[in-house]
C-alpha cells in the first residue's frame, strides 16, 4: 500500500490534482479538466487526467461516487495519516535524554 501511495504523491501533475480536490471536493473529470487546464495552463488530455485520478484512486487518496451518469472524485486523506502515524515526531513537551 505504501509503494502506491508514494507512486501517487511523487508526480506533481497528481500532487495539483489533490490540490484541487482539497478546495473543491466532488469534482467531475470535466471539472477537473478544466481548473487544470484555466488555473494552472496544464495542457494535459482528459484520458491523461482520468489516468492520473485511477493511480490516485487505486492509492487511496481518492474516492470515486456515482450519481446517475456522473463521477464524483473526493479527497480521502486517511492514507496521508497513515504516513504520518508509521513515522511519528518526538513529543517536544516529552523527558529529555541527557547526553553524556
Amino acid at each position: 500500500m505504501a509503494d502506491d501511495l508514494f507512486k501517487a504523491l511523487a508526480d506533481p501533475t497528481r500532487r495539483i490534482i489533490l490540490d484541487e480536490l482539497t478546495e473543491k471536493s466532488g469534482q467531475t473529470l470535466f471539472e477537473i479538466c478544466s481548473r487544470l487546464s484555466m488555473k494552472h495552463r496544464l495542457g494535459i488530455s482528459r484520458q491523461a487526467v482520468s489516468q492520473h485520478l485511477a493511480l490516485l484512486e487505486a492509492s487511496g487518496l481518492v474516492e470515486t461516487r456515482r450519481e446517475g451518469r456522473y463521477k464524483f472524485h473526493d479527497l480521502n486523506t486517511a492514507p496521508l495519516r497513515r504516513i504520518a502515524e508509521r513515522w511519528p515526531t518526538p513529543d517536544p513537551s516529552g523527558p529529555e535524554k541527557s547526553t553524556p
